[in-house]
């Protein structure tokens, strides 16, 4: 069983435009796996991952595990117990290779998710619920923009599958917690430079195109479609990565 002092927080979750508070009970349980944030770095990113392990102990178990060197801020269970490991203000070591936009230490500018998730199964509703508590409470605090809350894959095509295809991520953006793309885009963009524009780090075109897939349309298969363009249009108009601001 997973073990810790149980403290009680008020999380915000987002109701559309309004907000209403709901009490989530929180386990922590400290991670000796974290550093400083390089460069006085400070998170404007959220990634979510699945724990890819059968139970939510076991990944709390890894976790916590000096000899693994992983950990991530915070493990929700199934049942939406929320566990606490890193401190927000700390680097947590979740990310790994990767980038999103400039950004190639997502690891410093970042605050990292877990999902106790095998990555075959749905996510069940008390879960995403305490997801979208902990979500508009960290963006409150940080200020983090709902095009910042990405997924493992997104960060490292090829390489990360989480939080997989089963992650509901247009529930997420219906309520401002992440974004999705609007219909009506012309079709004929170019896919890979509107990828890109929107945060995609570089990478082989066919990675890309799978990566972005596994978010946006996972029961797409095949050659890139005028659908996956027109989708990859939207995002890169509306929610441009700000490359200027970004440092590694």
């Amino acid at each position: 069983m997973v073990t810790g002092s149980p403290v009680t927080g008020i999380l915000r979750r987002s109701a559309g435009p309004r907000e209403t508070e709901s009490r989530v009970n929180a386990l922590t349980h400290p991670s000796p796996n974290h550093g400083a944030r390089r460069g006085g770095a400070r998170p404007d990113l959220i990634v979510l991952h699945y724990t890819a392990m059968p139970t939510a102990e076991a990944a709390l178990a890894r976790l916590c595990d000096p000899k693994a060197e992983v950990s991530a801020h915070y493990l929700i269970r199934k049942d939406g117990q929320l566990c606490h490991l890193v401190d927000e203000s700390r680097r947590a070591w979740h990310a790994g290779a990767g980038a999103w936009g400039d950004v190639t230490d997502v690891n410093s500018r970042s605050i990292g998710i877990e999902l106790a998730n095998t990555g075959a199964q749905p996510f069940p509703e008390p879960q995403m619920a305490a997801l979208e508590g902990v979500l508009a409470s960290v963006m409150r605090r940080w200020a983090v923009r709902p095009d910042r809350v990405i997924g493992h894959s997104d960060m490292a095509p090829g390489r990360k599958t989480d939080p997989g295809p089963r992650f509901d991520w247009r529930r997420l953006a219906r309520q401002g917690l992440s974004v999705w793309p609007k219909p009506g885009a012309p079709g004929d963009g170019d896919l890979v430079a509107d990828l890109r524009r929107f945060g995609y780090p570089d990478a082989p075109p066919d990675m890309l195109l799978a990566a972005f897939r596994l978010r946006f349309r996972p029961w797409a298969t095949g050659p890139a479609t005028a659908a996956d363009r027109a989708q990859a249009y939207d995002l890169a108009r509306r929610f441009p990565v700000d490359r200027a601001s970004a440092t590694s």
